[in-house]
């Protein structure tokens, strides 16, 4: 009875040092999302000279991406994939401002037709976390499909984004394509010496959901603002979730692309 008691013990205990590991190495690999969302809560409370809220906020984003790999934390590869999100993310932004999806009523110099340059590193964000746990958890990918079929997914997600204000939305057929490509595939990663699987499918909700979270919280410190937001700050609709699956799934797909690219290239 005592030998099955310290079993459990041993085991639970393996498994709270494995839990908060992996939180940790989460947390490290979140750092860019959290300095955004720091200078967010802590630019809209603090008096600020000079320049507008909007182009501090490019300056920061500046800095955390310099320093970033300045330290090490981030490599060169990296910064160019990260920079990449970066010009897709500004130019679904200028769009979607465009289209009155969402809008940045405050004042910069640094905009472009009405949305701010720091809108990107958000984008940018979602690639820099990818990246870092990509690396630190050692990701390998298990049945993963072929390229030829990757990529035209990936970029009918994205262009549903924008083609979905003139014709229909194909999010849910595009949706089921994601869960029959993606049917076998899973995703290895490392906690310590240990290695866990789970679904890609799982993967891509569990950070869309996250996200959606994260959303919240960003509008509510007024990174940018909804149509149903103008007057009050209210709760992101849960639909919007859909999106940001949608998005992760992009996200994923590019990294994961790129990173087997990377992988095939000699030495």
């Amino acid at each position: 009875m005592n030998a099955s008691f310290q079993k459990v013990e041993t085991q639970m205990l393996q498994g709270t040092l494995q839990l908060t590991r992996f939180g940790f190495e989460q947390a490290m690999s979140c750092l860019f999302p959290v300095v955004i969302f720091a200078s967010l809560a802590l630019t809209q409370v603090i008096p600020l000279p000079l320049l507008p809220r909007y182009d501090w906020l490019l300056l920061i984003c500046l800095g955390m991406q310099w320093w970033m790999v300045r330290s090490g934390l981030e490599t060169k590869d990296e910064l160019k994939v990260i920079t990449l999100f970066h010009l897709i993310g500004l130019a679904l932004e200028v769009f979607k401002v465009h289209m009155g999806s969402w809008a940045y009523p405050e004042e910069g110099f640094f905009k472009v037709l009405g949305v701010p340059l720091y809108s990107g590193f958000m984008y940018a964000s979602v690639a820099s976390y990818l990246c870092q746990a990509w690396r630190r958890h050692d990701i390998q990918l298990i049945n993963w499909p072929t390229f030829w079929l990757v990529v035209p997914l990936a970029a009918g997600i994205y262009f549903n984004f924008f083609t979905h204000h003139f014709w229909i939305d194909l999010r849910w057929w595009l949706s089921g394509g994601v869960v029959l490509l993606f049917w076998r595939s899973w995703v290895a990663y490392k906690v310590g010496d240990s290695v866990y699987k789970m679904p890609i499918s799982l993967s891509f909700v569990l950070i869309g959901f996250f996200i959606w979270v994260a959303e919240n919280i960003a509008t509510f410190f007024g990174a940018w603002q909804y149509p149903n937001q103008a007057d009050m700050w209210s709760l992101v609709h849960l639909g919007k979730i859909s999106s940001w699956l949608l998005l992760v799934i992009v996200s994923f797909l590019i990294v994961a692309t790129l990173k087997l690219v990377k992988q095939k290239q000699p030495e």
